[in-house]
C-alpha cells in the first residue's frame, strides 16, 4: 500500500506541475510605438518610421501606465486573485502581456473581447581574435572614426544573451585613453550584484538587467547556477559582447601563453546587457520579448541577438507572424538595427622524441576500469604515473566527448597531473555532424580527427609495443615528437561558409513553402573565434574557469555584424536600420582572400566534409566588408510600411492575422512580395516572365552616374532597365529587373545585378529564382 500511495503522490505532483503554463497574449489597442490617439485623455505617442521612442515624455509614460492597468484589470475581472500570475506587461513594441495560467484560464482568455491573440510560450536557444585584422578594421575603418579609441563612440549595443562577466578586461572602463562620461541619451538601469552589492555597470557597461520571470514560473530557473542577476553563468553572453564591443588590444592568455590580442569590432561602443538566456535550458520567448521591449525603451542603437527558436509556435500559419517577430519588427520601426543569428597546444621543447604509452596499457590494478572508460583519460587516479611520466599519453576520443561527459581540457589536465610530455587523442570512428575545434591546452597535445590516420597510429603503436603471453606490455617502443603548434595560420581560402551555418531558402510557412525574400542576409566570421569568457561559464567544457574561449557558431557571427553596424551608425547617425543593412550587404564580397569564389563546407555522399562553390543560399549577399560599407554610394532603403507591404502581399498570410500583430491594416501597393525594396531579389515561383522593382538612393556627397549590368545562370533570362542612370546627392531612382523562365530545371538559378558608379562606388545584389511550368 505504501508503494501504491507513493505512485499516487508522484502522479499528483506531476499533474500539478503541468496544470499551469505560460502564455503570451496580445491585446486590441496600439502599443506606444504606433498609438496615434483616440483614447480619451491620452495623446498620440506614435513615432515615424526609424524614430526612437521618447520614453521620458509624460505622454509616453502615462499611456504606458494606461496599457498596463488595462492588462491588470482584464486578468483581475476574469480570474480569482492568486489563481494566475502576470509575468510582464508589453507596452512599447506590442500591446500585451505574459501570464502563468491554467489551460482552462487560457481558453477563457482567448475568447474574451479585447484579446486578439494568445499563444503558449516556447523556448529559444543559443545559436553559437584575429578577426579585426582579417576584416581590415585597424587600417581601413577605425581611422575614419578617429582611431580605435573612438570607434563606436556613443553607440549603444544591446545584447539579449546570457549576461556578462563585468570583471573581464574586455569590459574594463579604465582600459582606454579617454574616460567614459555619462551617455547623452541612454536611459537603462543597472542592477547590483546581489552577493557583492557592486553595480554591474562601469561606464563601458552602461546598462545591465536580467529577465527570468517565465523561467521561474516554468520551474526551470536555478538561482545557484543561473544567477538572479546579469551575471553570466554560461559564458556565451560575455563572448558575444566582447566580439562586438570589447576593448581593443586585450592579451588572450591561457596556460602561460599569449595567443594574440583580442578586440571588439567597435571597441569604444557602450554595452547594455539584457540577460534572458540561461545555461541549461536556453530561454523563454516571453522573457526575451520583455528584454527586447526594455532595450528599445532604454534607447539602444543596435540589438545583438544570438538566439533562435527551438521550434516555431504552432498557433500561427506563417513563420513570420508571432509575438517574437512582431517585437523585432517594432524595434526596427523604432530605428534599432537588429543583428540576429539565422590555437593549438604549445610546446617549449619542440622536435624532441618521446615514447608513447596508451592509457589502456598503464591502468592501475585498482583503477575501477569498469566504472570509467580509461582510454578517455579523464581521471588521472586510474593511471600509473610512473609509466606515464615523461612520455606521450595516447588516449581515445569516444562518444563521451560528443555527449559532453568528457573534454579535451580534462585530457590535458590528466596528462599534466601525471607528468606526461604531451598527449595524443585518436578518433577511431566519427558520426555525421561531429565538429572538431582546436582547443588551447596547458601542455602539448594533438587531436587526430582523420580516422584512417588514427588507425595508422594505433597500428604503429601495437606493432612496436612488445607484450608477454597475457598481453601485458614488456616494453614501450612507439615514439612521437612534439612540434610547436602555438602560431596561428591565416589561410588564403578564408572565408569559407562553415558546415554549421544555416542555409537558405527562406521558408514562409509550416508547409515549408519558400518565401520571396533571400536568407541568409550576409556572411560574417563565426568559426573558431577568440573572445572573452566568464569564469562561471560552462557552455563549453574545454573552457571552464578560463578567461577566454575559442568557439564557433552563428552566435559568433551576429555580434560581428552588430559591432560593424555600430561603426556604420557612428558615421551615419541618421541612417535607418534598412539603410545600414543595405550598406553591409551591397558592399560585401563573394571572393576569398586568394581572389577565388567563396566555397562552402558540406557533407558528401560518403559523409565526409567537402568544399563546393558557395551560392547566395550559403552566404546571402557575401562576406561582410566593413570599410566598403562606410561609403556604399547607394542604399536600398525601406521603412515600417514596406515591411508590412511584404507581409500583406505574401500569399497565404491572413490580413486579419497581420493586423492582430501589427495593429495596422494591410496595404497592397507593393503588389508582389518580391517588390520589397531589399538589397536582394528572390522569386520562389517564377512562371513565364516577372518584373520586379528596386529603388536606390545616392548617399554620397556628389552626383554620380551608374551603369547597371546583370548576369544569371542559363535557365533564367535576366534584363535590367534602364541600363544607366544619374543620381544627384540625396536623390532616389527606381530600376526594374525582368526574369523569364527559359527552362524548368527543378533547382534554383543564381545571378547578380551590379550598379557601378562613375566615381568608384559599386554595389551588387544577389538574384535567386526557381522556374516553374505555366
Amino acid at each position: 500500500m505504501d508503494h501504491i500511495r507513493c505512485k499516487v503522490v508522484v502522479f499528483f505532483a506531476l499533474f500539478v506541475t503541468i496544470s499551469a503554463e505560460i502564455y503570451i497574449v496580445t491585446m486590441e489597442g496600439d502599443p506606444i510605438i504606433s498609438y496615434k490617439g483616440g483614447v480619451n485623455g491620452f495623446e498620440a505617442t506614435a513615432v515615424e518610421s526609424d524614430e526612437k521612442i521618447d520614453t521620458s515624455s509624460e505622454l509616453v509614460t502615462s499611456y504606458a501606465r494606461h496599457l498596463e492597468k488595462k492588462h491588470d484589470m482584464l486578468l483581475g475581472m476574469l480570474f480569482e486573485e492568486g489563481s494566475y500570475k502576470k509575468l510582464y506587461s508589453y507596452k512599447h513594441l506590442i500591446n500585451g502581456f505574459a501570464a502563468h495560467l491554467s489551460p482552462a484560464q487560457a481558453e477563457v482568455l482567448s475568447r474574451t473581447p479585447g484579446v486578439k491573440h494568445l499563444s503558449r510560450d516556447w523556448k529559444v536557444k543559443k545559436l553559437t581574435t584575429h578577426t579585426p585584422q582579417f576584416l581590415g578594421l585597424p587600417t581601413d575603418v577605425w581611422p575614419t572614426g578617429g582611431g580605435y579609441d573612438r570607434a563606436g563612440e556613443d553607440i549603444v549595443i544591446g545584447f539579449v544573451d546570457s549576461g556578462i562577466f563585468p570583471h573581464h578586461p574586455s569590459f574594463a572602463s579604465h582600459h582606454t585613453a579617454v574616460p567614459y562620461g555619462p551617455h547623452p541619451s541612454y536611459k537603462g538601469k543597472c542592477e547590483d550584484d546581489p552577493r557583492t552589492k557592486f553595480s554591474f555597470c562601469n561606464g563601458k557597461i552602461i546598462g545591465a538587467q536580467h529577465f527570468a520571470e517565465a523561467a521561474k514560473a516554468a520551474g526551470a530557473f536555478n538561482p545557484d547556477v543561473d544567477f538572479a542577476s546579469p551575471m553570466d553563468g554560461d559564458g556565451h553572453g560575455s563572448h558575444t559582447a566582447a566580439i562586438a564591443a570589447g576593448n581593443n588590444g586585450i592579451p588572450v592568455r591561457m596556460h602561460g601563453y599569449e595567443f594574440g590580442k583580442a578586440s571588439g569590432m567597435a571597441p569604444r561602443a557602450r554595452i547594455a546587457v539584457y540577460k534572458a538566456l540561461y545555461r541549461l535550458f536556453g530561454g523563454f520567448v516571453s522573457d526575451v520579448v520583455a528584454a527586447i521591449d526594455m532595450a528599445v525603451h532604454d534607447g539602444v542603437d543596435i540589438l545583438s541577438l544570438s538566439v533562435g527558436p527551438n521550434s516555431p509556435p504552432a498557433t500561427t500559419k506563417t513563420t513570420f507572424l508571432n509575438p517574437f517577430d512582431a517585437t523585432l519588427l517594432g524595434a526596427v520601426k523604432a530605428g534599432v538595427f537588429v543583428a540576429q543569428a539565422a590555437g593549438n597546444g604549445a610546446s617549449t621543447r619542440p622536435h624532441r622524441s618521446y615514447k608513447m604509452v596508451s592509457a589502456n596499457d598503464v591502468l592501475l590494478d585498482s583503477s575501477g576500469g569498469n566504472k570509467y572508460n580509461p582510454s578517455d583519460c579523464q581521471k588521472p587516479e586510474v593511471l600509473n604515473k610512473k609509466l606515464v611520466q615523461g612520455n606521450i599519453l595516447l588516449c581515445g576520443y569516444s562518444f563521451n566527448f560528443v555527449a559532453g561527459s568528457a573534454s579535451i581540457k580534462k585530457v590535458a589536465e590528466t596528462a599534466k597531473h601525471l607528468g606526461a610530455a604531451g598527449f595524443v587523442l585518436v578518433v577511431e570512428n566519427v558520426s555525421p555532424g561531429t565538429k572538431f575545434d582546436p582547443v588551447p591546452s596547458c601542455i602539448p597535445g594533438i587531436l587526430i580527427t582523420d580516422v584512417p590516420k588514427s588507425m595508422d597510429l594505433i597500428d604503429y603503436y601495437n606493432v612496436t609495443t612488445s607484450r608477454d603471453w597475457m598481453g601485458r606490455v614488456k616494453d614501450f617502443k612507439a615514439e612521437g615528437s612534439i612540434g610547436d603548434g602555438l602560431e596561428p595560420i591565416l589561410h588564403k581560402s578564408a572565408p569559407e561558409v562553415a558546415l554549421f551555418s544555416a542555409r537558405g531558402p527562406n521558408t514562409k510557412d509550416f508547409s515549408f513553402q519558400d518565401a520571396d525574400l533571400l536568407k541568409p542576409d550576409i556572411l560574417a566570421p563565426g568559426s573558431l573565434i577568440w573572445s572573452a569568457w566568464s569564469e562561471n561559464g560552462t557552455d563549453e567544457a574545454n573552457y571552464v574557469g578560463e578567461g577566454f574561449a575559442l568557439i564557433s557558431g552563428t552566435s559568433m557571427a551576429a555580434p560581428h555584424i552588430a559591432g560593424i553596424a555600430a561603426l556604420v551608425k557612428q558615421k551615419h547617425p541618421q541612417w535607418s536600420p534598412a539603410a545600414i543593412k543595405s550598406a553591409l550587404m551591397t558592399t560585401s564580397t563573394v571572393m576569398d582572400r586568394a581572389g577565388r569564389p567563396l566555397q562552402a563546407q558540406q557533407y558528401s555522399e560518403t559523409e565526409t566534409v567537402t568544399l563546393v562553390k558557395a551560392t547566395p543560399f550559403d552566404y546571402g549577399s557575401g562576406h561582410v566588408s566593413p570599410s566598403s560599407a562606410l561609403d556604399p554610394g547607394l542604399i536600398f532603403d525601406a521603412g515600417y510600411e514596406d515591411y508590412l507591404g511584404f507581409l500583406c502581399t505574401t500569399p497565404g498570410i491572413d490580413a486579419h492575422e497581420i493586423r492582430n500583430f501589427t495593429n495596422t491594416p494591410c496595404n497592397y501597393k507593393m503588389k508582389l512580395p518580391s517588390n520589397f525594396n531589399s538589397p536582394s531579389i528572390a522569386i520562389s515561383h517564377l512562371v513565364g516572365t516577372q518584373t520586379v522593382t528596386r529603388r536606390v538612393t545616392n548617399v554620397a556627397e556628389e552626383e554620380e552616374t551608374y551603369t547597371i549590368t546583370s548576369r544569371m545562370e542559363p535557365s533564367i533570362a535576366i534584363e535590367v532597365s534602364p541600363p544607366a542612370m544619374t543620381l544627384r546627392a540625396g536623390a532616389s531612382r527606381s530600376f526594374t529587373v525582368t526574369l523569364t523562365v527559359r527552362s524548368v530545371t527543378g533547382v534554383y538559378s543564381f545571378g547578380e545585378v551590379t550598379l557601378k558608379g562613375s566615381r568608384g562606388h559599386k554595389v551588387s545584389i544577389p538574384v535567386v529564382a526557381l522556374g516553374h511550368k505555366r
